[in-house]
């Protein structure tokens, strides 16, 4: 009889024992990679946010991160065809028939900054120093008019581009290249149109971020106009909704929201600079100005946000 006990508890140590091990090993290996899909703006990408940003998010989520940086207008299109997990987009009616088509949840600001005009540093127009974005731009298009400017448009329904196209309208006029010849449409990134003015001396509208990156390199151009306020620039994320493309990464996607408008992620966005200049200002937990820049839910999204466990 003691025998037969005395292999019972044996037995039952070494399923104790074998449970504990098992476990302990579950625990401590590694856990599978996750891969994010972010469709983005060139000005996140350009200005070096993301090489700062991302880093950090892989290596505490254990994630690696695929950003394709686009126009907004790109960058949505790419979401709505299902190849992409997340957008980080600016341009707000955009944002909003996004989310409304059923494309996109939980859409909540993240950041922001502000467009400015640049120019050649002769400035033809005679726009500096004006904070009237709309009044800078009908000065441009006289000077343009009489052989005396040229405007660079991206002309690639990017955010910036919206921005530009708004601001025109403002003036009642519907430009393109083929009625008005000092008029140009690059169809092309920030970064190259920045390279463009700077070579032809022209005008053209950008976002501060990418500005302050790329200004030592563009010695013939100045900031001339800028602190309108249709000139601010926020930005939001948004998840690729899971019930319309189950197959995308949602889980890791909200992870990589939740972390964008964390604490922690804020404080990286504010301390982000470059010669000692601040490219971004955090908004996600400042529910008022979040408001003022077109996010009337934030407080809630917020909430849900702070809710969900990696």
């Amino acid at each position: 009889m003691k025998i037969m006990q005395t292999v019972a508890l044996s037995l039952v140590i070494l399923a104790v024992l074998s449970a504990t091990v098992f476990i302990a090993y579950q625990y401590s290996k590694p856990q599978p990679r996750q891969y994010l899909i972010l469709a983005t703006t060139t000005s996140t990408y350009d200005s070096g946010l993301l090489d700062y940003l991302i880093p950090i998010f892989e290596s505490k989520y254990n994630t690696e991160v695929r950003v394709l940086p686009k126009g907004t207008g790109e960058a949505i299109e790419i979401a709505k065809r299902g190849d992409a997990d997340v957008v980080l987009i600016h341009a707000k009616s955009l944002e909003e028939t996004f989310v409304n088509q059923g494309y996109g949840v939980h859409r909540v600001g993240v950041m922001y900054n502000d467009f400015i005009i640049i120019g050649p540093t002769t400035d033809p127009a005679g726009i500096k120093g004006t904070t009237n974005a709309t009044q800078a731009f009908a000065k441009i298009m006289q000077a343009g008019n009489q052989g005396k400017a040229i405007f660079i448009s991206r002309a690639d329904k990017s955010g910036t581009n919206l921005k530009e196209l708004e601001i025109w309208a403002r003036i009642g006029v519907n430009l393109s290249n083929r009625t008005q010849s000092w008029y140009l449409e690059a169809g092309a990134g920030m970064g190259t149109v920045l390279r463009m003015s700077n070579e032809k001396q022209a005008y053209s509208l950008t976002d501060r971020a990418t500005w302050i990156s790329f200004k030592d390199q563009l010695q013939n151009l100045a900031v001339l106009v800028e602190k309108d306020n249709i000139l601010l620039n926020p930005y939001s994320v948004i998840p690729v909704n899971p019930e319309k493309y189950p197959q995308r990464n949602f889980k890791t996607a909200v992870t990589f929201a939740k972390f964008l408008v964390s604490e922690e992620g804020q404080k990286l966005i504010a301390d982000f600079k470059k010669n000692g200049e601040t490219l971004f200002f955090q908004m996600s937990r400042t529910f008022g100005k979040a408001n003022q820049l077109g996010f009337p839910n934030q407080a809630e999204e917020i909430a849900w946000y702070d809710s969900q466990k990696p």
